[in-house]
C-alpha cells in the first residue's frame, strides 16, 4: 500500500535554497511513513508565457498536487507581516474545503494577538487598513481563527516552536511535530 501523500505548504518556496529545504521536508516525511509533495515538485515549463499565464500554470499545478494528497502540513510562521503567507492560507482553506486533514506549525511562539499588537505599535507598512479602533481577533490562537479551526477540525493544533534567529523558514522542529500529529491521524 502506498504511503499517504502530504502537500507541504509554506513560504519556503521563496527561499534561495527552496529545493534543498523542500528535500529535507520530503525526507522527514519518508522517515515518518508519508510521501511529501513540495509545491516546486511540479516541473513546469514557464518559458514564453506572460506573467499572468505563468501564475495560472503554477496555481493549477499546485491545486493538482493538493488534490492528489491525503492531507496538508502548512508552515504558518508569520511571513511578510503578522500572519502566515497568504498563499499558504489559501492552500489551508483549499484542503479544508476538500475535506482533507490539515496540520500546521509556526516557528514563532508569540500568538496572533501579541504579534498584532506589536505590529500596530511599531512596524507599520503603508497602505494598511489597521487602526487603533479596529478590533484584533483574540481567541488565544497562533493564527487567525479560520486557520486554527481548519486544523482543529481534524483533531490537530498549530504546533509552535522557537526557531533560532534567522532560521524561522528553515527550522524543522515544528514541521516534525506536525508530522507526528499526521501519523496519529492516519494511524501510522
Amino acid at each position: 500500500m502506498a504511503p499517504p501523500r502530504l502537500y507541504l505548504a509554506g513560504p519556503e518556496v521563496f527561499l534561495p535554497d527552496a529545493a534543498a529545504v523542500g528535500a529535507a521536508k520530503v525526507a522527514l516525511c519518508v522517515k515518518h511513513g508519508f510521501e511529501g509533495l513540495f509545491p516546486l515538485d511540479a516541473a513546469l515549463d514557464l518559458s514564453g508565457l506572460a506573467k499572468p499565464a505563468q501564475a495560472r500554470r503554477i496555481s493549477e499545478a499546485n491545486e493538482g498536487l493538493m488534490r492528489s494528497c491525503a492531507g496538508l502540513i502548512a508552515n504558518l510562521t508569520p511571513f511578510r507581516g503578522v500572519s502566515a503567507d497568504s498563499g499558504t492560507a489559501f492552500e489551508v482553506g483549499f484542503m479544508r474545503a476538500l475535506g482533507r486533514p490539515v496540520f500546521g506549525y509556526s516557528n514563532v511562539l508569540a500568538g496572533y494577538v501579541e504579534r498584532s499588537r506589536a505590529y500596530r505599535a511599531e512596524h507599520r507598512t503603508q497602505p494598511d487598513a489597521d487602526a487603533a479602533d479596529v478590533a484584533i481577533e483574540d481567541f488565544d490562537g497562533a493564527e487567525n481563527l479560520m486557520i486554527e479551526q481548519a486544523i482543529a477540525a481534524f483533531g490537530g493544533r498549530i504546533e509552535r516552536a522557537a526557531a533560532a534567529r534567522g532560521h524561522a523558514m528553515r527550522d524543522l522542529a515544528g514541521f516534525e511535530a506536525s508530522l507526528l500529529q499526521a501519523r496519529r491521524h492516519f494511524r501510522l
